[in-house]
């Protein structure tokens, strides 16, 4: 009697790990999942991944991560080939979902910048603007964070692997200070800090040692910016002041909701 064939090999979700105008934050945090990493290897085939890799293979993707903002001529045409191979798409971090730090440009002449900080500015191809990858291309799920939260981007990849929609919490870095049982160092201590308006995800960690949130995760979900300006006034910040807090790791996401400011 013949021994029985073995079970065909159950085909594995194709995974795509993509990078465009970066620090690659991101992508690391997800090399640091470490031991969850070789879960993930055991439910996903990791086809693109250049952090990790070389050997890549060609699309389509079932998932594909993307990280960093759209930046150069060539990003255009690159972030559209990867949304027409890729299945479900997930923008990670505040370049990607809000065109990061490097969107000060857009408020800027781009122009000075090359000629300030290149000796060739000729050689250089880019985008007077810096935009998240929305910007572009249709996008199933924005994680949120500069760098993003391992534990989110798990939730992100389980979600996917079960079918569910992830459960990213949408309120405020308040939040996560209160179940930390931390004083507010807004109130109590008069230090400035975005934590009223800023989606939570990172744990409080600024707070928790005694510094002002510093708005890493962007706008949370209800933002009430009209209402945190004037206790930041009286905490000695000037309008200027408040602009350049509000103008860092996700300008463009602030500066949308700056509109309503007193």
């Amino acid at each position: 009697m013949n021994d029985p064939a073995p079970p065909p090999e159950r085909a594995r979700p194709r995974l795509g790990v993509f990078k465009f105008a970066s620090c690659d934050g991101c992508q690391l945090t997800l090399l640091d999942c470490e031991d969850e990493l070789l879960g993930i290897a055991d439910e996903l085939e990791i086809a693109h991944f250049l952090e990790a890799s070389s050997d890549v293979a060609p699309g389509p993707y079932d998932l594909s991560l993307v990280e960093g903002s759209v930046s150069t001529p060539e990003h255009v045409e690159r972030v559209r080939r990867i949304r027409a191979e890729s299945r479900y798409l997930v923008t990670i971090g505040a370049c990607a979902t809000a065109g990061g730090v490097q969107a000060l440009r857009n408020h800027a002449d781009v122009t000075e910048y090359l000629q300030t900080v290149y000796a060739r500015p000729d050689y250089i191809e880019t985008l007077a603007t810096s935009t998240p990858i929305s910007a572009h291309v249709p996008v199933d799920f924005e994680l949120r964070g500069c760098p993003i939260d391992r534990g989110q981007l798990l939730e992100v990849i389980t979600a996917f692997l079960a079918g569910r929609k992830p459960g990213i919490p949408n309120h405020s870095v308040c939040f996560s200070c209160k179940q930390r049982d931390n004083v507010c160092v807004l109130v109590a201590h008069g230090t400035p800090c975005l934590g009223p308006v800023t989606h939570a995800g990172c744990g409080a960690l600024c707070p928790t040692y005694g510094r002002g949130c510093y708005g890493c995760f962007g706008p949370a979900g209800t933002t009430n910016l009209p209402a945190l300006v004037p206790v930041l006034r009286r905490d000695g910040m000037s309008d200027e002041d408040i602009r350049r807090f509000l103008h860092t790791f996700n300008v463009t996401a602030f500066t949308a909701v700056e509109e309503d400011r007193p």
